[in-house]
C-alpha cells in the first residue's frame, strides 16, 4: 500500500543531490526512493531545494545572512507553519524529521513521527530523549552513535546511511592529489588535512561551504584560507562549494580522501562516496563512527594524529582500489538504506 511521508529537513539548509550537508543528502535520497517506489513524498525544506516529490518550500535566508538566534527562530516559525499546513492539506501517514532542532517544530500529538538522529547525541537538547509526545520514535545511524546516547533512551534499531552507488565510478588512473571535502567548520579539522598533506609532500584540494554561522566563517577566513595560501610546500587549493558532477570527478581522481574530523562523527557519507569511487579513506581513529566505515589496511587507514596521517598518505598506493568499491557495494548502498527506512515506517504504523 502506498504511503504518504512528510520529510522535514533542517530549516537552514537546502535539500538536494548537490547539497553540502550529509543530512540534506539523506533527505534527498529518501525523497527520490519514495517517489520511485510509488509512494508520495512531501518535503519541507528551504527555497532552493530540489526534490523528486513535492517541495513545500519555506523562506530561505539570504546567502550572506548571519545565522544567529534571530534567523534560527524565524526559520523555526516558518517550518512549524509549513508542517501544520501540510498536515491539514494531505493525508499524511508519518512525519519523518531530520534536523538537530526538530523539537522546535515537532507537531502536536496525532500523526506518528520518526526522528533520525544524524548528529552526535550531545548536539541535541537533553529532553529529546524523553519526549512525551505519543507515537514518536527515534533512531540512530550507527552503533557508535547509539552507544553515546543517554542511558535508557528508547531507540528503534539503527539505520546506517548509504549512497547512490550509480553516481560514483572508480577511475582506472588516479591523480596525485589528496582531497578533503564537506562542510567547512572548526570541528571538521581541515587544518589537520593541510598539515598532513604538507608533511607528505602531496598536493591537496579542499572543497566545501562555510554556512553563515560566525564560528564557521571565522574558521574559513582566519584559519583555513591562510594555511592554504601560505607560501612553500606542495600545491593546495580551496575550491569552495562544488556540485555533484564535480564531486564525482574529484572523488574518482583523488589518490585518497582525508577525513580529519575532531568530533564524534555518527557516519560519513563522503567516506562512503569515496569508497564507491575506488578511493581509499584516511581518517582520524577517534572520529566517532569512521571505524565502522573504513577497514584499516584494506579500504583505508585509521590514524591517531597528523604525523600518522601524513605517513598513511604516502602508503595509500599499496591499497586495492577495487576492494574499496566492493566494500561500498556490499555495505553502503542507498537501496539498502531506503528499504530499511520503508520497513521502519511500516513498523511505526503497525505500532500505532
Amino acid at each position: 500500500m502506498p504511503l504518504t511521508i512528510l520529510l522535514v529537513g533542517y530549516p537552514l539548509a537546502p535539500v538536494g543531490p548537490d547539497a553540502v550537508g550529509g543530512v540534506e543528502q539523506v533527505v534527498s535520497m529518501l525523497d527520490e526512493a519514495l517517489t520511485r517506489g510509488g509512494h508520495r513524498s512531501l518535503v519541507v525544506a528551504p527555497q532552493g531545494s530540489s526534490c523528486a516529490g513535492t517541495l513545500l518550500a519555506t523562506p530561505a535566508p539570504p546567502p550572506d545572512a548571519v545565522l544567529d538566534e534571530a534567523a534560527t527562530a524565524t526559520a523555526h516559525h516558518h517550518h512549524r507553519r509549513a508542517i501544520a499546513r501540510a498536515l491539514e492539506r494531505y493525508p499524511i501517514d508519518l512525519v519523518h524529521l531530520h534536523g538537530v532542532d526538530f523539537d522546535r517544530y515537532l507537531p502536536g500529538p496525532g500523526v506518528p513521527a520518526l526522528v533520525t538522529l544524524h548528529l552526535p547525541p550531545s548536539f541535541y537538547a537533553p529532553e529529546v530523549f524523553r519526549l512525551g509526545r505519543p507515537a514518536t520514535f527515534l533512531h540512530c545511524v550507527s552503533a557508535t552513535q547509539r552507544r553515546a546516547c543517554p542511558p535508557g533512551a528508547k531507540l528503534l534499531p539503527d539505520i546506517p546511511n548509504g549512497v547512490r552507488l550509480e553516481h560514483y565510478r572508480p577511475r582506472r588512473y588516479k591523480r596525485g592529489f589528496a582531497l578533503a571535502l564537506g562542510r567547512i567548520c572548526p570541528e571538521k579539522g581541515y587544518h589537520v588535512a593541510v598539515e598532513a598533506a604538507a608533511r607528505a609532500g602531496v598536493p591537496l584540494l579542499v572543497a566545501g561551504q562555510a554556512f553563515g554561522y560566525e564560528a564557521h566563517t571565522r574558521y574559513l577566513e582566519e584559519v583555513l584560507l591562510p594555511l592554504l595560501h601560505a607560501e612553500g610546500g606542495p600545491p593546495r587549493r580551496f575550491l569552495g562549494p562544488i556540485g555533484l558532477a564535480r564531486k564525482r570527478r574529484l572523488l574518482a581522481a583523488a589518490r585518497c580522501l582525508l577525513v580529519p574530523s575532531l568530533v564524534q562523527e555518527t557516519s560519513s557519507l563522503v567516506a562512503m562516496e569515496a569508497l564507491a569511487s575506488g578511493t581509499p579513506v584516511i581518517a582520524l581513529r577517534g572520529a566517532g563512527a569512521l571505524p565502522e566505515i573504513v577497514e584499516h589496511g584494506r579500504t583505508g587507514y585509521l590514524v591517531d594524529d597528523v604525523a600518522a596521517m601524513a605517513e598513511a598518505i604516502g602508503a595509500v598506493d599499496r591499497l586495492d582500489r577495487a576492494a574499496c568499491r566492493r566494500a561500498a557495494e556490499e555495505r553502503f548502498s542507498a537501496e539498502r538504506t531506503a528499504a530499511a527506512y520503508l520497513e521502519t515506517y511500516r513498523r511505526v504504523l503497525r505500532a500505532r
